[in-house]
């Protein structure tokens, strides 16, 4: 197989919502209830929530600016390319990187779906939950068919509405939703309480797989506030490593033989060590710890083989190993619009991690097991020739996509003027706070 060969699924996007989100599909009490897209004087762009206020667009959706100008920017609308909030846009930028489709998470919504639990008045929340789904089917799925795998989200608070939304997904063609790897972060129970076991039984029944995305639980730790940036985005994507050991104890998946668990931007190189780690702490503690009453003689690393995905941006040694990860259980992400994504280039840095493989493993990886994990029947949708990275960029090529980097004020975490220096967690932390106040 050669690089213009390959047919690209991305399990881990992400979408701006755009200022009509909600007013698309509510009105009267519910609409005045929801999130209303608001432009400060100096066109900055948020969110207000019944009082709540909130960035508009991916805190570092960044994707066509100079990598000079990656940060905390932007912050309007206007300074992001519209692929992060027009699905037309965003299929041109998908063919120009080659990817045949995109799994998308949202910005305003938090990337567990679960904003709408911070609701001061929930009244009309569920509604709220509702109109976000029939906006991301209907605007996103169902407009470009074969292109976006729909990705819905719950009302987590109210157990009967979750129940009766997830079936309301399945029946309109979802095959997963959003989820918070550790719920107590949002005021909810831990996965480990009764509470969610509708949850659990309606996901089995519906053949509905779990995202479960970094960042949205447990927090991706930085040494101190002086340690390089770059030390704390090296490490983000193992911070999902808690969530995942503490998953692969759930009861819940020998009740549920079917559940299927993905880790969104997890990578995949770090997971062999972990399970071995697992494994030994059951063999050398279990006796004591009495841990068998929920994984029912298994071992953890078998729990996971059973139930778990993962995927990565750029992951090599962890495509050389994937008899230890599971060559069935592994997907790819761009993770466009955010810093981390290979776009436009996202074959060629793909490839860095598969191109030694067997055409049969390559397949697997870049878009044969997203469609089973999802149940996505691409090739039924669209001609598999019409899908190549090399078919995709001929159509981006004769539509005219423009991949030129364009400069939008920028986001320089230092003063202007400042002398360069290495930029810290420190700084990165202080413009979150910045942003948050000036929100």
């Amino acid at each position: 197989m050669k690089l213009n060969d390959m047919v690209i699924i991305s399990v881990d996007d992400h979408i701006s919502e755009p200022p009509h989100l909600f007013s698309n599909h509510l009105s009267g009490p519910a609409l005045a209830s929801a999130p209303q897209f608001k432009t400060k004087s100096n066109g900055t762009n948020y969110w207000d929530y019944q009082g709540l206020k909130m960035s508009s667009v991916a805190l570092n959706g960044v994707i066509g600016r100079p990598k000079e100008e990656y940060g905390m920017e932007p912050t309007a609308l206007s300074q992001l390319r519209k692929g992060c909030w027009d699905a037309a846009a965003r299929v041109g930028d998908m063919d120009v990187n080659g990817v045949a489709a995109s799994l998308n998470f949202g910005t305003l919504i938090g990337l567990d779906g679960l904003m709408f639990c911070t609701a001061p008045d929930k009244t009309h929340a569920v509604q709220h939950v509702q109109a976000y789904n029939d906006y991301h089917w209907e605007e996103w799925c169902r407009a470009f068919p074969g292109r976006f795998i729909m990705n819905g989200i719950i009302p987590a608070w109210d157990m009967n509405a979750t129940v009766a939304e997830v079936n309301r997904l399945a029946k309109l063609g979802c095959t997963s939703i959003s989820f918070n790897e550790n719920p107590t972060k949002r005021g909810l129970p831990s996965v480990h309480n009764a509470y969610w076991e509708p949850l659990w039984k309606v996901c089995a029944d519906t053949d509905m797989t779990i995202n479960l995305h970094i960042g949205a639980g447990n927090p991706s730790p930085h040494a101190s506030d002086e340690s390089p940036i770059e030390a704390w985005i090296t490490t983000m994507p193992m911070s999902v490593s808690v969530g995942l050991a503490d998953w692969l104890h759930l009861a819940a998946l020998q009740r549920y033989p079917g559940l299927k668990i993905a880790m969104s931007e997890s990578g995949i190189g770090w997971i062999p060590y972990l399970l071995e780690r697992a494994d030994y702490a059951h063999m050398q503690h279990h006796a004591w710890t009495h841990s068998d009453t929920y994984l029912k003689g298994l071992k953890p690393s078998e729990v996971f083989k059973k139930h778990f995905y993962s995927c990565f941006i750029d992951d090599a040694y962890g495509c050389r190993n994937l008899d230890l990860v599971g060559e069935d259980h592994v997907c790819y992400e761009v993770d466009y619009p955010h810093s981390d994504a290979p776009w436009p280039d996202a074959p060629e840095v793909l490839w860095r991690s598969v191109g030694k493989l067997s055409d049969a493993l390559i397949d697997k990886v870049t878009h044969l097991n997203a469609m089973k994990l999802y149940r996505f029947d691409l090739f039924d949708m669209i001609p598999k020739n019409q899908l190549t990275v090399a078919a995709l960029r001929a159509k981006a090529k004769a539509a005219g996509v423009d991949t030129t980097v364009k400069s939008s004020g920028g986001a320089a975490p230092l003063a202007a003027g400042a002398k360069p220096r290495a930029v810290t967690s420190g700084d990165v932390a202080a413009m979150f706070r910045n942003h948050a106040e000036a929100v």
